[in-house]
């Protein structure tokens, strides 16, 4: 196992730097979880934000793992094409089902005396 002493500063730069930005912008979209009001504000926290900082943080996987390995690790852009598709395509699907719950509850309100 290689140490961390080991990483050359070129590298470490960039991947201590990638690695604080993903945690950072993991942390922002958590807080946007965590504050926003409504169900359909609080979806796009964790959507848009999540899927950056987990791209960072693969990234500086990638780097980290083809400095110390001293070849071309790429498995990590397996994992960003799986997040970077499914992500916004769950988003969506959630968002849809939460706006025809909504739609379904709003038409049989009580003292409605419409029969769907």
């Amino acid at each position: 196992m290689i140490s961390v002493e080991a990483l050359p500063w070129w590298a470490a730069i960039p991947v201590a730097l990638l690695l604080v930005l993903g945690g950072l912008i993991t942390l922002i979209g958590a807080t946007g979880l965590a504050r926003l009001q409504s169900f359909y504000q609080r979806i796009h926290g964790p959507a848009i934000a999540v899927t950056l900082g987990a791209g960072c943080i693969l990234i500086a996987s990638m780097v980290y793992f083809t400095v110390t390995q001293s070849r071309l690790v790429i498995h990590e852009l397996l994992i960003s094409v799986f997040v970077l598709m499914t992500a916004p395509v769950v988003a969506m699907l959630i968002m849809r089902a939460a706006y025809y719950r909504d739609q379904r509850e709003s038409r049989n309100e009580p003292g409605d005396q419409t029969i769907p």
